[in-house]
């Protein structure tokens, strides 16, 4: 392996480090502000790493073959350490940032759904049951005009049946004895 390879493989893994740093930062802000799970937490890191480990390794067959020496891993560290060096703060910052106008996106979206689908949908279901109920009303009063008249003429050729039942005392019985039993198992005991 020449010396030119051996330098590209090292600014590669350098900024591979670097990649790792902002990766590592952003997972490191993005899991602290949305407060996984505690369990959630370690496969999250496992996660991580072995995504870490893939794209090293990815970067390291690009570059010289997947050839593993030294200057590998001190390219990496270097990386980490430029990185941890200027760029961290920025990349928190950053990243909190566009999680803010994620979540202002997401909250106007929210917004705009309920106005322009859900009330819409709320007013029309009350509107139908404005209907609904007026339609009934109508309903129940011209059912009542009609059937007033049949009524009377019913109740008034059936009344020397009912009297000669007695189908008025028998209710009123039944409701007598159905009240006195009532107040005698779930009445208040007077002292």
């Amino acid at each position: 392996m020449n010396l030119e390879v051996q330098w590209a493989t090292l600014l590669w893994m350098a900024v591979s480090g670097g990649i790792l740093g902002i990766a590592f930062d952003s997972y490191r802000v993005v899991s602290g502000q949305l407060r996984f799970p505690r369990w959630s937490v370690h496969a999250l890191d496992l996660l991580y790493w072995v995504a870490a480990s893939l794209f090293v390794f990815r970067m390291l067959y690009h570059s010289n073959q997947g050839d593993l020496r030294f200057y590998v891993f001190l390219g990496l560290f270097i990386g980490v350490w430029i990185y941890f060096l200027f760029l961290s703060v920025i990349t928190a910052r950053f990243v909190v940032m566009l999680m803010r106008i994620v979540k202002k996106i997401y909250l106007i979206s929210v917004r705009i759904f309920r106005i322009f689908i859900i009330a819409p949908i709320i007013w029309l279901l009350k509107g139908i049951k404005l209907l609904l109920g007026f339609a009934w009303v109508i309903l129940l009063f011209m059912g009542r005009i009609t059937l007033l008249p049949i009524w009377k003429l019913l109740l008034w050729a059936l009344r020397p049946l009912i009297r000669k039942l007695r189908i008025i005392e028998l209710a009123v019985s039944v409701r007598d004895r159905i009240t006195t039993v009532w107040k005698r198992w779930f009445g208040r005991k007077e002292d």
